[in-house]
């Protein structure tokens, strides 16, 4: 894969971290750079890692997750939307009872953001494409893009509060329900 193919493939699987990103940040629970940072690395590091083992899984594994891959990762997205939705609606409630670049809802966040880069991987593995530069190149962008998404977010969410807050939830809940329509269609 070409470096230029490699960068539109990185920043179509970037915008789901990039609107998970802002989403979060509208909350505005991620208080530090340091979580700032490390949510987008997180993001960054597993649309990397999804991708080397989509590519190095090949086909063997394909078969196997492509009948509810797009399941979990809606359920994944609408458990944190409705959870933001809800903290949204209270005025008194924080969307997270912790900060979300910490511990299991991490975790939850960069699976869900990162499942379409194994699908890549499988892709570049079929199609006998090298999977260490694109590879590279999807984590960075996704590192970026999630970075600029989190600064938007927190603009956003000092300005309009909690109200921003329903509607990242409800965005999230949308990139869930995308992310199935596609699959299925």
């Amino acid at each position: 894969m070409e470096y230029f193919t490699s960068t539109l493939v990185a920043i179509g699987l970037a915008m789901d971290a990039f609107t998970v990103s802002l989403g979060i940040s509208t909350s505005r629970q991620l208080s530090s750079k340091r979580s700032k940072f490390r949510l987008a690395f997180h993001f960054g590091i597993f649309q990397m890692g999804m991708t080397i083992l989509g590519w190095f899984a090949g086909k063997s594994i394909e078969n196997l997750i492509q009948a509810f891959d797009h399941w979990v990762a809606m359920g994944l997205l609408a458990y944190v939307g409705g959870n933001m939705i809800i903290s949204g609606l209270k005025p008194e409630s924080k969307a997270y009872a912790s900060d979300p670049s910490k511990g299991g809802l991490l975790i939850i966040l960069s699976v869900a953001t990162s499942i379409d880069a194994l699908a890549v991987g499988l892709s570049m593995a079929i199609l006998n494409s090298p999977w260490f530069i694109p590879s590279i190149i999807i984590g960075a962008v996704s590192l970026l893009l999630s970075s600029i998404g989190m600064l938007i977010g927190n603009r956003l969410g000092q300005r309009f509060g909690k109200s921003m807050e329903i509607l990242g939830g409800m965005i999230l809940i949308g990139i869930g329900i995308r992310v199935v329509i596609t699959h299925l269609f």
